[in-house]
This record gives C-alpha cells, structure tokens and sequence, in this order.
C-alpha cells in the first residue's frame, strides 16, 4: 500500500492534446512528443494520477502500464468535462468493503456530521480571517457559529442536509461579496465564478477519488451522498471539507487579476471556458492541490484506519 514519503514524490499531470503531441512510453518513462520533439518525459514510478485533455491515442500497452504503476488517468472533453477514469483499482480489501456496506444507517448518520462539521467548520475560519469586518458579517459569522453548534445533536439526514445549506448560503455571499456574488448554482454555469468552482470541485473530486482507490473503499457507497447509479457517492463525501481550497483559490485568483472575464463566452444561456486558455486556469488549481496534498493524503488514511480499525477520534483537517 501506498505510504506518504512514496505519495510524496508523485507528480500530478495536466496534459493538454489541443496541439499534436504523441504519448509513448520508453524505459518505464512517459514521453510525450510534439512534431517528434520530446517536450515531457516523466518516470512512471513518480506519476500518481494524469488528466488527459481533448482527443488523443492511447495504446492498450500504454493502458497496462498505467494499471501496473497504479496511476489513475482521467480523460476530459475539451471544456474540461471528465468522460472516463482508468485506474487500477484494489477490489482485494473485501474486509473493508464488508465494513462498509455493514454499517447501520445510524453510524453513517454519526459519520456524516462529521464531515459536514469539518466542512462547514473550514467555512466558518475563511469568514472568521477576512480582515475587514462590517458589523453584516460579523453578525453573520455568529449565526453560522449557531447553526453549527446545532449539527452534533441532530437525529436525521434531513436536519443535517438543512443546516449544511444554511451555513453555506451564509457563507457564498458572505465571502465571495466583494468579488459581486450572486448565488450559487451548480452545474448551472450561471456566470463566471460557478463555472470555475464547478471545474475545479471537479479535479478535486477525482483526486479525493484516486486517494480512496489506494485503500480499496467502494468509491459508489454513501455516508452523506445518497446512493445514485453511477455517482460515486463516497468520493464526493470525502471531498466536502477540502471545498474550501477551491473557494480560497477563486476568491485569491479575482484578486490578483488573474480571472479575466472576457476568457469566457456565452454558449447556450450557459458560460464556456475558450478551451486554448484551459492551461491557464488549470494551472491556478493545480498549484493549490499541490499546496495542500499532503493533508489531503493524510486524512484519506486516517480515514481508512479510522474506518478499518475502529479508531474512536474521526480524522481532522484545518485549512491552513
């Protein structure tokens, strides 16, 4: 099983294929060539999971190296739309699989306010280290200390979901405010700021995702997410109280003047990213999951110890 100092020295790549380029393997090294010039080459043994961008070839024998090396592929459409994840998945851990699926209604309930506490927790401190506080936000801040210290005493998914929406609707236009929020709507693609959190809660989800592959979890079986067909449920639990990465990088990335709005168009009632300035914006995310794998690995095997071994304190995570 994978161990930090060995996650540690793995590489995240974005590989963008709106230009030529060739994707080979020489001496257990990716090479990618562009026009028969070799512009990456990259140590299979030091690559943890690979997003694939627009049309490209990938030989069968390219595939079984990936699944021998354990690296996760995500392939994306070119508006950064993931259509297929391969991976080399550890179905071997029945035993934790047995756990899962054995777990009353009522732990997962006690599992999932956790989750949503960390969650909206890490919420609560990005309101809490904004500088400048008008008495609105000071006296928003102190209702969504309410809300929260209610989320340990309820008995029930639905109270749970209400005070998770509660705080967050708090929270969006409390701090995205300056930057001229106006809600949040998912999937949707309303307007600049919701297409870009969707794009990146997107990579931060298939990263959360190859994490729990590590372990064996069953990504498709809930503590918070109900199940649906084909949603991987899990994974999209796992990644709640990392959300607020995501958030961060937004709100840092308007203020530097890093999101230009003229970069995106209006397609269909709906916003589109041009996809020759993807790199740009993929790589501000990038730089965050960087910044923050480390916590991001370390919560995913504590979780799995907590879940494995029955550890009585579920595992924590603080942004920085």
């Amino acid at each position: 099983m994978l161990q930090f100092p060995d996650f540690d020295e793995k590489q995240i790549l974005f590989i963008e294929t709106f230009d030529t380029k060739n994707i080979n393997f020489e001496n257990d090294n990716l090479v990618i060539k562009e026009q028969n010039v070799i512009k990456t080459k990259v140590s299979l043994h030091k690559i943890f999971a690979i997003f694939l961008i627009w049309e490209t070839t990938i030989t069968s024998v390219l595939i079984r190296k990936f699944m021998d090396f354990w690296i996760t592929v995500v392939l994306m459409k070119k508006n950064l739309l993931p259509y297929l994840v391969i991976w080399n998945e550890t179905e071997w851990n029945f035993i934790l699989r047995k756990k899962q699926y054995e777990k009353t209604e009522e732990e997962m309930l006690e599992i999932a306010k956790e989750i949503v506490l960390l969650k909206t927790r890490n919420q609560l401190n990005l309101l809490k280290n904004i500088r400048d506080k008008s008495e609105v936000l000071k006296k928003e801040i102190e209702k969504t200390k309410e809300i929260i210290a209610k989320i340990p005493r309820t008995t029930n998914y639905e109270s749970l979901l209400g005070y998770e929406w509660n705080v967050s609707k708090i929270y969006f236009s409390s701090y995205f405010r300056e930057i001229g929020w106006y809600r949040r709507a998912p999937r949707t693609k309303c307007d600049v700021k919701n297409l870009l959190l969707d794009i990146w809660y997107t990579y931060l989800f298939h990263f959360i995702e190859a994490l729990l592959r590590l372990y064996g979890f069953d990504n498709y079986y809930w503590v918070y997410h109900r199940t649906w067909y084909q949603r991987k449920s899990l994974a999209l639990d796992l990644m709640e109280p990392f959300r607020v990465i995501i958030d961060r990088a937004l709100l840092k990335a308007y203020n530097l003047k890093q999101v230009n709005e003229n970069d995106f168009h209006l397609e269909n009632w709906q916003y589109v990213l041009d996809w020759k300035l993807s790199k740009k914006y993929t790589s501000i995310f990038l730089k965050e999951i960087m910044w923050n794998k480390d916590e991001m690995f370390y919560f995913i095997k504590d979780y799995y110890k907590f879940f494995m071994k029955g550890r009585e304190h579920f595992p924590e995570y603080e942004i920085k």
